[in-house]
């Protein structure tokens, strides 16, 4: 098993920025590719971005490229997702995720271990 909880969600203005943590145990953390995925109220969950194993692969969804950064540290088992340039479309409970393979990440169904999620909200 592989517990994973979120921080670093909060309120922020349009064209703000917030850094969220995601700190793993319970396995071997770099044996984990790492992801986030957000849901909006009324929405399905949506994948947001992904990074592998060794932190050199990363993946975005196109709505949050150039915006988001994904990396991660293996030695401190953490996972991070910094967000710049927020906007109110981007308000939702952001979730950290870890998978066994990096095979369609885009699905909620490849991802093995979920966090609790942390709200993220942008007003505008």
């Amino acid at each position: 098993q592989v517990q994973l909880v979120e921080s670093g969600g909060g309120l922020v203005q349009a064209g703000g920025s917030l850094r969220l943590s995601c700190v793993a145990s319970g396995r071997t953390f770099s044996n984990y590719v790492m992801g986030w995925f957000r849901q909006a109220p009324g929405k399905e969950r949506e994948f947001v971005s992904a990074i592998r194993q060794s932190g050199i692969f990363t993946y975005y969804v196109d709505s949050v490229k150039g915006r988001f950064t994904i990396s991660r540290d293996n030695a401190k088992n953490t996972v991070y997702l910094q967000m710049n340039s927020l906007k109110s479309e981007d308000t939702a409970v952001y979730y950290c995720a870890a998978a066994s393979t990096y095979y369609g990440l885009g699905s909620r169904g490849s991802w093995s271990y979920w966090g609790q999620g942390t709200q993220v909200t942008v007003s505008s």
